[in-house]
C-alpha cells in the first residue's frame, strides 16, 4: 500500500501562486509515474502535471507554461508550483502514484481561486 497526503490548497485570488506538496510513505517499490490530476465540479479528472518513469514530466494544455512540478527523491515528496492561477484553476488537486499497475490517490486538495 502507498500512502499520499497533499497538503497547500486553499483560496488565492486570480494571478496568484500557490504551491501544493504530496508526500508518499508506505510500500514505495517501483513507481511508475508520480504527479498531480484535478477534478472541478462536473468535470472529468484530468492531469495537471507528473512525472513518468524514466524521469520525464507530462503536463495537461491547461497547465503548461504556468505550474511546474518537482520533486524530492529523499522525502518522496512531489510539489506543484502554480503560478498566474485563473478562477478555472478551481478544483480539488489529487496526488497520484502508479506502482505494479494500480492506481494510489490522495484525499485531495482543494484549490479555490477567486477575488
Amino acid at each position: 500500500q502507498v500512502q499520499l497526503v497533499e497538503s497547500g490548497g486553499g483560496l488565492v485570488q486570480p494571478g496568484g501562486s500557490l504551491r501544493l506538496s504530496c508526500a508518499a510513505s508506505g510500500s514505495i517499490i517501483s513507481v511508475y509515474n508520480m504527479g498531480w490530476y484535478r477534478q472541478a465540479p462536473g468535470k472529468q479528472r484530468e492531469l495537471v502535471a507528473r512525472f513518468t518513469n524514466g524521469g520525464n514530466t507530462n503536463y495537461g494544455d491547461s497547465a503548461k507554461g504556468r505550474f511546474t512540478i518537482s520533486r524530492d527523491n529523499a522525502k518522496n515528496t512531489v510539489y506543484l508550483h502554480m503560478t498566474s492561477l485563473k478562477p478555472e484553476d478551481t478544483a480539488v488537486y489529487y496526488c497520484n502514484v502508479y506502482q505494479l499497475f494500480r492506481n494510489y490517490w490522495g484525499q485531495g486538495t482543494q484549490v479555490t481561486v477567486s477575488s
